[in-house]
């Protein structure tokens, strides 16, 4: 957590100083002496030599890559492979982890493309695939820890209730935002993100926008324009609300049910829990979105656009929520705690089962704070 606010300390400093002076955004006319490149003025061809786009956002990306990868692929393995009984919070964990894994997998051509002068050279192909796993993990996130917050809800509110473990419902609900965000995507696959600039002699992807008429941009952002508009209010700011009222909702009841022992401990997590959440929209989503409807916004107006650094710086430390999902993780599943503190202790499988056999057969203490077997012989509980 700390490395992630330093980061984030960084990227204000940085942005300060990386692109001097006003322009709109990174805006691309067509040469028109050459059809097949693009013409940027100074400003924009200054920020894509600048060290925000060719240090340090690599640096970021390179992060989130050693950090989310194996977290990720961990916890699928844990609710997949490893979790005995499957409940409905861990298939959207499941789900989530394995959208965060879908776009770190893609994150090593990011990284080259910046390491080389924020040079495309994958083709127009691999760049569409690239910006739709990037917005889809962004929403899928978004999607699937507010289905997960609100199951949260129904379970601390309404314990007895069977939906609490209708893992049928939890599998359809997974279905739908799968195919939902598949479907929502297409607008990015229906224009060219990649251009060829002039100057530079490098190949951006979803850097410059390319304007063909001056007078009227309009039509030459309009899919980008609907898209980010959609996915904002309907896509981010509703969920958004709905996991603001599911954690209130969450505290209320448990502060309701204070008197049971374990009520303390389960608000604690609680806590831990929504603060974390709070954090990944805080720092990932809600900057994003914002720069992104105001980027287009301008766009779409020809407005000068002077915001470009802070949108572009955004759009980066939007890709930490892959590291901040594992910690949801942890605050919401047993397996998952139990599997990351064996893996730090170094435990095999079979040890934690001949530990768990074992304290299976002891009575504990209160008096004593310890587990006795039958005999009356005092047992330690630490591991």
């Amino acid at each position: 957590m700390a490395v992630i606010t330093t980061l984030v300390l960084l990227s204000w400093i940085t942005i300060t100083n990386a692109i001097p002076g006003t322009g709109r955004g990174f805006v691309g006319r067509v040469d028109p002496e050459d059809s097949g490149m693009i013409k940027v003025d100074k400003t924009t061809s200054d920020a894509l030599q600048s060290g925000l786009t060719t240090v340090f956002l690599p640096i970021v990306y390179i992060f989130v890559f050693v950090v989310a990868l194996p977290t990720n692929a961990m916890a699928i393995w844990v609710f997949v492979f490893r979790t005995k009984k499957k409940h409905p919070s861990s298939i959207y964990m499941a789900n989530l982890a394995l959208s965060d894994l879908l776009f770190v997998i893609w994150i090593p051509l990011k990284i080259s493309y910046h390491l080389n002068g924020n040079d495309w050279i994958y083709g127009e192909a691999m760049c569409k695939l690239y910006v739709s796993f990037f917005y889809g993990n962004m929403y899928c996130s978004v999607l699937f820890i507010a289905s997960l917050s609100m199951q949260r809800y129904w379970v601390v509110a309404h314990p007895l209730s069977q939906q609490r473990k209708n893992n049928k419902m939890a599998v359809i609900v997974c279905a739908c935002i799968w195919a939902f965000i598949w479907l929502s995507t297409t607008p990015l696959y229906l224009y060219e993100h990649t251009a060829h600039l002039a100057d530079l002699n490098i190949t951006t992807c979803h850097d410059v926008s390319v304007i063909h008429d001056s007078k009227d941009p309009f039509p030459s952002v309009q899919y980008p324009y609907y898209y980010f508009m959609f996915t904002a209010l309907v896509v981010f700011l509703v969920p958004c609300v709905l996991i603001v009222v599911a954690y209130v909702l969450l505290l209320r009841s448990l502060d309701s049910s204070m008197g049971d022992g374990a009520a303390g401990k389960n608000r604690r997590r609680a806590v831990q829990l929504i603060a974390t959440v709070l954090l990944t929209f805080l720092l990932c989503f809600l900057p994003s979105n914002i720069m992104l409807v105001v980027h287009y916004s301008l766009l779409k107006d020809g407005s000068e656009n002077n915001f470009y650094a802070f949108y572009v710086t955004a759009l980066c430390l939007s890709s930490l929520n892959s590291c901040l999902d594992p910690f949801i993780y942890y605050f919401v599943s047993e397996d998952f705690r139990d599997h990351v503190k064996n893996t730090l202790l170094c435990r095999s499988s079979r040890t934690v089962e001949r530990m768990r056999v074992s304290f299976s057969s002891l009575k504990y203490s209160r008096k004593s704070q310890a587990y006795m077997s039958d005999s009356g012989n005092t047992q330690s509980s630490s591991c």
